[in-house]
């Protein structure tokens, strides 16, 4: 076996409209497929990246809350290849986003920061 890709990464939100909107239309990213499912009560959104990967967006009600702080065990956070992180901050701050300062990579000299989705899940961008 040879893994090639990550293929997708699931998040499950607590509010889907909030969360649809901050992908969508903050982060850009395409909507491939939506599927309401009546028998769960739930949607799926499929969102695509440029490079083929993609993140399906799930609504569960009832869902718990994601431990966070101090970090619980499991993914610890999505991080995004971006070409520029300075310009991408500067974006999403304008769409009212709260990104973290700055930082660079000690080991790889590449710029790097931190904002998070409306539910809280670390988000990075990390320079190309």
């Amino acid at each position: 076996m040879q893994l090639l890709a990550i293929h997708h990464a699931a998040i499950i939100c607590s509010d889907y409209s909030r969360s649809k909107h901050f992908y969508h239309q903050i982060l850009k990213l395409p909507i491939i497929a939506e599927h309401f499912r009546a028998d769960r009560h739930s949607y799926k959104l499929d969102l695509a990246l440029p490079d083929g990967s993609q993140i399906e967006l799930f609504s569960f009600e009832n869902a718990p809350p994601r431990p966070s702080y101090p970090e619980a065990q499991g993914l610890r956070h999505l991080a995004f290849k971006v070409a520029s992180v300075e310009q991408s901050k500067t974006y999403l701050q304008s769409q009212g986003v709260a990104v973290e300062a700055i930082r660079i990579d000690q080991y790889t000299g590449k710029l790097f920061t931190f904002f998070a989705d409306p539910d809280g899940l670390p988000l990075e961008l990390y320079e190309a």
